[in-house]
């Protein structure tokens, strides 16, 4: 009997990661009902680490309202699992497909930081706090607030939210951050590794994502290195150059400046806590998967993470669509790659049929290739 893995990250704005799983084991059933066939819905710290969390552990998911980026009230969910440790990721409250037309310069974290309020109220002193995916280039200022900081201005009054308003950062109050932090394990998964500011800076590689013209990316970049600036003087020490304190538009150095969090490899972390390493071994092949699969992917995001944990077992993916050079994938330890929008279709046109293109996918691998 052949045994399959399928542990795929989500497609972003199309389909969960456990939606991924189901669509690949139904088509592959019908090539072979005998396979012995292993659902691993993953995520990289980004949209659907609560998800893959719940699918390894239990759990329940807790919605709260929150402040969306842009300041709507929504509903947000994370994860409280049965050892009253909290899941929350960034994507939830302060993710980018929340706002029908994001503002780069006034997205805030807020939301995000009214998640982790919200789990240390239920009495969660462990959280694994999941970066990536967000509307923001604020410096996790906007997270920082809700839970008891402040950024003021000259005049000492509060600044603006979102990372315009740090042009005008005079001050960092940390007098009134909640003090439950100081007990709280705070476990930040991270998939990138960018410092806060610079040319590989949250600004200059990200904010174009999240809507920012030149001219605002640049002042983003300032803004985000004034706040490393005047938050080093309150610390007497600058975490703003430290791996991964880019991320989600600089809430990295946030969770580590802030709020002591210690940063990890979000698939790392997860993979770790699935015991994939040691499934993989049983395994006869596994298959991976996201939405779009480039050169960030290569850096470390989840089917690399894969592929690196996989040992001699052999890994094919499924992607929306393939925007790196394929022998790099290969060499990076994936000997496959089957694209649902192979055209690169845009993706308000492809949106609706992602789960039928999925499925014409999957009919398209020959499993026999891949023992």
């Amino acid at each position: 009997m052949r045994r399959i893995i399928l542990a795929p990250d989500s497609f972003k704005g199309t389909l969960s990661a456990a939606a991924v799983c189901s669509c690949i084991k139904a088509v592959l059933k019908e090539q072979d009902p005998l396979l012995e066939i292993t659902e691993l819905p993953i995520a990289d710290g980004g949209e659907g680490t609560v998800d893959a969390y719940l699918h390894i552990f239990g759990g329940e998911k807790r919605i709260c309202r929150v402040r969306s980026p842009l300041g709507r009230a929504i509903d947000a969910a994370y994860a409280i699992l049965p050892d009253k440790t909290a899941v929350i990721e960034t994507a939830a409250a302060s993710g980018i497909t929340i706002e029908p037309k994001n503002d780069a310069m006034r997205a805030s974290t807020f939301g995000t930081g009214q998640l982790i309020k919200d789990a240390l109220d239920q009495g969660c002193r462990k959280l694994f706090f999941g970066l990536g995916g967000s509307a923001t280039t604020d410096g996790g200022t906007g997270c920082a607030k809700a839970l008891g900081a402040r950024f003021l201005d000259a005049a000492g009054k509060d600044i603006p939210e979102g990372g315009s308003g740090l042009c005008m950062l005079h001050t960092v109050d940390l007098s009134h951050l909640d003090a439950r932090l100081q007990d709280t394990a705070l476990t930040v998964l991270c998939d990138v590794e960018n410092p806060l500011y610079g040319e590989h800076g949250a600004a200059y590689v990200y904010a174009g994502q999240k809507g920012a013209d030149a001219a605002q990316i640049e002042q983003l970049d300032q803004n985000v290195r004034r706040l490393a600036e005047i938050t080093a003087e309150a610390l007497h020490c600058d975490l703003s150059r430290k791996k991964g304190a880019g991320a989600a538009g600089g809430l990295g150095f946030c969770a580590l400046a802030l709020l002591g969090g210690k940063m990890v490899g979000g698939i790392d972390c997860i993979l770790d806590a699935a015991n994939f390493s040691e499934k993989a071994k049983h395994a006869d092949l596994i298959i991976t998967g996201e939405g779009k699969m480039d050169r960030q992917s290569l850096m470390g995001k989840a089917p690399f993470g894969v592929a690196n944990r996989s040992g001699t077992t052999p890994v094919i993916a499924v992607v929306g669509l393939l925007d790196a050079d394929i022998e790099d994938v290969k060499r990076a330890g994936i000997r496959a790659v089957f694209e649902t929008n192979p055209l690169h279709l845009p993706f308000e046109l492809i949106r609706k049929t992602a789960k039928e293109d999925l499925l014409i996918a999957v009919k398209k691998i020959n499993l026999a290739d891949f023992y």
